[in-house]
């Protein structure tokens, strides 16, 4: 085992880093402190603190934003919203571009701070918008145009809503948001 100055080498091997942001996409660990048989109102108040805790998250973390055909930030509309496609890593970026079957184009992205795609970006976007985090991937996140994830005047009223199903999505690889890339 090979000494990379931390200190003393051992034989024990450290996990692998993982970013905070893909920590928190993963499914949560059980947690011990809740009783065993939580009745929904329980569930969907713990469900809002998981997503208050991702969502400061991502304001926080700079993500890869690739650029479309015309040097536009990529973006895909679904069920009349227009999503920013935003990756953790560039092997997200990757996978979404193997999916696409366009792994061999070359991707030319930005790295941008989720607070400012949500605050700055979202409210340049004609109509409703948010931002898919890795798109079809199975920790695939959406922030949806609803108060409290963008700006208030341009979220959407949630009691008008009725396809994006409670305070956030999971893309979970089921929905296409491959886009056309153009704006």
């Amino acid at each position: 085992m090979t000494d990379t100055g931390g200190g003393a080498s051992d034989d024990t091997l450290e996990p692998p880093h993982l970013s905070r942001l893909a920590q928190l996409t993963s499914p949560p660990e059980p947690n011990r402190d809740l009783p065993s048989a939580p009745g929904p109102a329980d569930e969907e108040a713990l469900a809002r603190r998981r997503f208050a805790r991702l969502l400061g998250e991502f304001r926080r973390t700079a993500v890869l934003v690739p650029y479309d055909d015309l040097g536009s930030l990529w973006t895909a509309d679904f069920n009349g919203v227009r999503w920013i496609c935003a990756f953790s890593d560039e092997k997200a970026l990757a996978r979404f571009a193997r999916a696409r079957g366009d792994a061999a184009r070359e991707w030319t992205y930005q790295t941008i701070l989720g607070a400012r795609l949500l605050d700055v970006m979202v409210p340049l976007l004609p109509g409703p918008g948010g931002v898919a985090l890795d798109a079809g991937s199975a920790d695939g996140t959406l922030f949806p145009p609803v108060a409290g994830i963008v700006p208030d005047e341009v979220a959407v009223d949630p009691g008008a809503r009725t396809d994006l199903g409670g305070i956030a999505g999971d893309l979970g690889g089921t929905v296409d948001l491959g886009g056309t890339g153009t704006r």
